[in-house]
């Protein structure tokens, strides 16, 4: 077994050394990874932030786009219901008149 008298030899196992030796190339492979190489950068952490929070936003402003105008669409197709239709017209009118007039 130590015929190398460079290379000790492998402790027993089970043994706290070899935990450590463990740990040690854990650690290792932690160290190598793609997100612990990102975090070592304040630049790279802030340039990230800020793609991930500007990618957020237009998905917040495409989302709400979508679902108003399903809403709006799906108002304007109950106007034969003689409560609800009076309601939704009026909320369309105005919901209209405010986007027209913001243009």
């Amino acid at each position: 077994m130590g015929t190398d008298p460079d290379r000790p030899d492998p402790p027993p196992p089970g043994t706290l050394e070899e935990e450590v030796r463990a740990l040690r190339q854990e650690m290792t492979h932690l160290r190598e990874h793609r997100m612990f190489l990102l975090y070592q950068s304040v630049p790279r952490v802030l340039l990230f932030r800020f793609a991930s929070g500007m990618a957020v936003g237009l998905g917040t402003v495409i989302g709400a786009t979508v679902l108003l105008s399903v809403i709006i669409w799906a108002l304007s197709q109950i106007e034969f219901i003689p409560i609800i239709g009076e309601w939704s017209v009026r909320i369309a009118e105005e919901i209209e008149a405010l986007t027209g007039a913001q243009e």
